[in-house]
């Protein structure tokens, strides 16, 4: 069997940077188990499986179909970046024309659309509420220790902390912040969270000015100990900041080693639009 793969560097323009995924093409249904395996041997954050989902479709012509992720560990409700990069799989290299591409999920019908040099993609917007300090306080002590937290959030949709830490921090603190985040599991065990955020409100002035926030994010109960740049985060992020700064479009830089830039747009439907570019470094196939 052969089944072609891609790798495309997600939320950046330039190779080696943004979050790297795998994208792979389905003609054929594919054995459950395999979609894990496969996963596994590409051995990055995410592996997007595109199916089609009628006999007659054509990756070049159709502009509906089936979208799985999984990281190699497991398979996970929603991935942002690589959702954008199966996007430009068939806008980019199948040369789909349609202006809008649909994707069924598990987390129902994404969309994502070409506007300029950005793929934009629709996704729904997740509202953050107040956590208490002391059901996370473990976990908070491992992935900050004494530094200081400014306001403390939760997820229920997708099981997401958020952690803002204090406005007096600069950027480079939270880039250069050591994180363990193998530590994360023995500190949650309860399943309540499956990812968490920390992020900082951004700098109208400095070499960084222009940013609205700042964030990295960690999921090692889903086996990814950081994630470079994250889609899903900012469905999380775009309605808290919108909420903080009164302000609906906004521009957002997530501070992992690779990094990658985040255009948002809250829509009036209750969703989110998160665009970014995309490079693509690699055109294969899987042969087994």
């Amino acid at each position: 069997m052969q089944i072609p793969v891609f790798t495309v560097d997600a939320f950046t323009n330039r190779p080696f940077f943004g979050n790297p995924a795998a994208v792979c093409l389905l003609e054929n249904d594919l054995d459950e188990d395999l979609h894990q395996k496969i996963a596994m041997e590409m051995n990055l954050s995410e592996t997007a499986f595109i199916r089609k989902l009628h006999p007659g479709d054509d990756f070049n012509k159709s502009s509906c179909f089936g979208l799985r992720w999984f990281t190699p560990a497991n398979e996970v409700p929603l991935c942002g970046h690589a959702t954008l990069a199966a996007a430009a799989v068939l806008f980019l290299i199948q040369k789909n024309k349609n202006s809008v591409l649909t994707f069924v999920t598990l987390s129902g019908e994404l969309r994502a659309r070409q506007v300029e040099d950005h793929i934009v993609l629709d996704l729904p917007l997740y509202v953050t509420y107040p956590q208490v300090l002391q059901e996370v306080e473990e976990l908070i002590k491992a992935a900050v220790g004494d530094m200081i937290v400014q306001d403390l959030r939760y997820s229920p949709d997708t099981k997401k902390l958020l952690v803002r830490l204090s406005d007096a921090y600069e950027r480079s603190v939270l880039e250069e912040l050591q994180v363990s985040a193998q530590c994360f599991l023995s500190a949650e065990k309860t399943g309540k969270v499956k990812g968490l955020i920390l992020t900082l409100k951004g700098n109208s002035s400095g070499k960084h000015k222009g940013y609205d926030f700042y964030s990295r994010y960690f999921a090692p109960w889903y086996g990814v100990l950081e994630d470079p740049v994250t889609g899903s985060a900012h469905a999380v992020l775009s309605s808290y900041w919108s909420e903080q700064l009164g302000k609906k479009e906004m521009l957002a830089f997530q501070c992992s080693r690779r990094g990658g830039e985040l255009k948002i747009s809250l829509r009036n439907d209750g969703r989110v639009d998160i665009a970014g570019r995309v490079a693509i470094v690699l055109k294969g196939n899987l042969t087994f």
